[in-house]
């Protein structure tokens, strides 16, 4: 295991047998974190990068059977932002300091592409990048939002296994999210993808080949979390992912694509009380912290526990950067693209 974790690290590659030993196998995980987190320090640095996440609609056309704003659900209560409250949250994130605004919804055509383009550019006027987390849209839409000045879009994949796909992902093809993401890239937006630990049906073979997915698409952007049963979706009884074997999952992904940016996720944190500065010692480079204003923080609920949702975007900016502290790392004041 010491070899594969040291041949990870010089060439960057492994076969898909060697991840799976590696995810096999509990004996080496700290040298594995440790790895990754050399690996990370390297090639993108000490600093870690703060993006600011409005969530600014929790409704969802889409049925995917994981998930808390799945159609289906009816014990939700849906929101969906006025264009103007967005950018009032942006700026008021702006004002915090935070140099990258991911705005992120529910799938569906809620907001035409005139309303998102609006505040696209609107958002741009503070001098911030800009991620969309905005789901499966056509070519001319990602080519339209990249003329606006959104910089990236996150668009996660969740599993390539295609068996697995269709059973979680009712009246979806996995032909074409990966479509979507290959538009994405030539539209000349950064790509973000990921994928959920944990799954009901999921092996190691496939997670395996979602972090060779990862590094043959060379995404920009790896976003990786358990994932975390819910109540109001088909898989509530299932046992759900681990904090270890996602961390491993992310751990793997830095040493396979060292210069990415890689989020410390919320639902690390919900599994493990100091799960995101755990998971910045083991690859991660970037915190996404929620400053959603009021009441809608606690509506948008894709899993059960999400953390901080009673907190006000003010005291999570100063908890944040005080955690990151106390790792001896500091917050960037850079935008946080890719190799820059």
């Amino acid at each position: 295991m010491q070899n594969l974790i040291q041949k990870a690290e010089t060439t960057h590659s492994l076969t898909k047998h060697e991840i799976v030993l590696l995810l096999k196998d509990n004996s080496t995980n700290n040298e594995l974190f440790a790895a990754a987190d050399r690996v990370r320090e390297k090639y993108v640095g000490n600093e870690v990068h703060l993006r600011g996440l409005v969530e600014f609609s929790n409704i969802c056309k889409q049925n995917c059977f994981y998930c808390g704003l799945r159609r289906d659900n009816k014990n939700i209560e849906r929101y969906k932002l006025e264009p103007q409250t967005i950018i009032e949250f942006a700026q008021k994130a702006a004002s915090y300091g935070y140099k990258t605004m991911v705005l992120q919804s529910g799938e569906g055509d809620y907001y035409n592409i005139e309303q998102m383009c609006h505040i696209i550019r609107e958002i741009k006027k503070l001098d911030v990048a800009i991620t969309l987390s905005i789901g499966e849209k056509t070519e001319e839409e990602y080519f339209a939002y990249k003329q606006a000045g959104a910089d990236r879009f996150l668009l996660r994949i969740e599993t390539t296994d295609e068996e697995l796909y269709k059973k979680l992902h009712p009246g979806m093809s996995l032909e074409n999210r990966k479509n979507c993401l290959k538009n994405i890239r030539k539209a000349g937006l950064e790509l973000g993808t990921g994928c959920l630990v944990g799954l009901p049906g999921q092996t190691l073979e496939s997670l395996a080949d979602d972090i060779l997915y990862f590094k043959k698409l060379n995404a920009d952007m790896i976003g990786i979390g358990p994932f975390i049963p819910n109540e109001n979706t088909p898989l509530r009884d299932e046992a759900g992912g681990t904090f270890e074997l996602s961390l491993k999952v992310m751990a793997i992904t830095r040493l396979l694509l060292p210069d990415i940016n890689i989020p410390a996720t919320t639902a690390m944190e919900t599994l493990d009380p100091n799960g995101r500065l755990i998971a910045l010692q083991s690859g991660a480079n970037v915190v996404m912290p929620n400053v959603t204003e009021g009441e809608y923080r606690k509506l948008y609920e894709l899993y059960p526990g999400k953390i901080c949702v009673n907190d006000t975007p003010a005291h999570c900016r100063s908890c944040i950067t005080g955690k990151i502290a106390s790792i001896g790392r500091s917050v960037s004041n850079a935008k946080g693209f890719r190799g820059g």
